[in-house]
């Protein structure tokens, strides 16, 4: 049984939280509390494995008891706010301080219940995160030597739950004429964009979410928008992208497995393939093509991982050349840029 408090100062969205929760055979919800104070003596009393949590509450706003609760007594967080819908920066601020995964409270049109199997599903991949005092992992661009020449190679990233933190780091240690990146980050579609926008300032890349038809080139980053699938195109001489629709696969869209095949397929030994931290197995199956079409294959180890999931799976299939800690993926990846190109 999963133990989980819901922490929001509405008692309507805890009653209903806690009867939805309740519903799932695998969740025990051992209690709800209405701010910040009430939370932090039921946490040291009842040690809840994922706690959700609302921004918007009186006497201490969720991102600051979030900050503490990080700092002395770390456990798997979900924000689940209605604020996340209209701020996503207040989402990312959310993930930097180490929330695991955020969700958006519905609209007029639905109801709590609605979300339940979302949050539910969250709430079992929360349970088997590896959470620890949160280090600063990103935040400010590094000092980074340029590559001195342009590159025809493309790196191609996938990641999920910890992904947006382990994301940041890679890219704020990228010279502005870094090989041409593309990415798929499991994230809801109201918050790829303020998630670009975030990387974009830290880094000395240029960041943005993609749009159809959008040019793969050197020091330009295009993370996949959420609900929409990412794949890398080739017309003679060109690289670029398309932003489609289409089903869910592994129950993800955008899938790390849609982009990793369409790379495998138009940029074959001229790619880079790099899967780190999240929950299931989407990519594992789409880096095993690439390397067989001869690309560089990169996975996140587990004592870095805040899910060990994706990359597991990949290097069970034999997909990956190279198995490192977050800290070192940087240097790899410009090591082989300097090494092929």
């Amino acid at each position: 049984m999963i133990k989980v408090l819901v922490v929001d100062d509405s008692a309507v969205v805890r009653q209903i939280l806690q009867g939805s929760l309740s519903a799932d055979p695998d969740i025990h919800v051992v209690g709800t509390a209405p701010d910040p104070y009430v939370a932090r003596d039921m946490i040291v009393e009842l040690k809840p494995d994922v706690v959700t949590l609302d921004v918007e509450m009186p006497r201490m706003d969720g991102i600051t008891f979030l900050r503490k609760l990080m700092h002395y007594y770390p456990l798997p967080v979900i924000i689940v706010s209605s604020l996340t819908s209209a701020g996503g920066e207040l989402a990312l601020e959310a993930l930097a301080a180490g929330a695991v995964e955020v969700m958006c409270k519905p609209g007029a049109a639905f109801t709590l219940n609605d979300m339940a199997a979302e949050l539910i599903a969250k709430i079992k991949t929360a349970a088997c995160a590896r959470v620890s005092k949160r280090e600063d992992a990103g935040g400010e661009t590094a000092e980074v030597a340029s590559l001195g020449r342009n590159t025809n190679q493309i790196v191609a990233l996938g990641a999920s739950t910890g992904g947006t933190v382990a994301l940041e780091y890679v890219l704020c240690r990228m010279p502005a004429d870094a090989p041409g990146m593309i990415i798929a980050q499991h994230m809801p579609a109201l918050f790829t964009r303020q998630f670009a926008d975030r990387l974009n300032r830290l880094s000395a890349m240029e960041i943005h979410e993609a749009q159809e038809d959008d040019s793969v080139l050197p020091g330009v980053a295009l993370v996949a928008p959420g609900d929409k699938h990412l794949l890398l195109r080739r017309s003679g001489m060109r690289t670029f992208v398309s932003v489609k629709d289409g089903p869910l696969v592994h129950r993800q869209r955008p899938s790390v497995d849609v982009l990793f095949r369409s790379v495998a397929h138009s940029a074959g030994k001229n790619a880079i393939g790099v899967i780190m931290t999240g929950m299931g197995v989407d990519g594992a199956a789409g880096l095993a093509e690439m390397h067989q079409a001869g690309a560089h294959t990169i996975a996140q180890d587990e004592a870095s991982c805040v899910v060990f999931g994706m990359p597991k799976a990949a290097i069970e299939m034999g997909a990956v050349e190279r198995v490192l800690p977050l800290k070192e993926i940087p240097d790899a990846i410009l090591h082989i840029v300097r090494a092929t190109s």
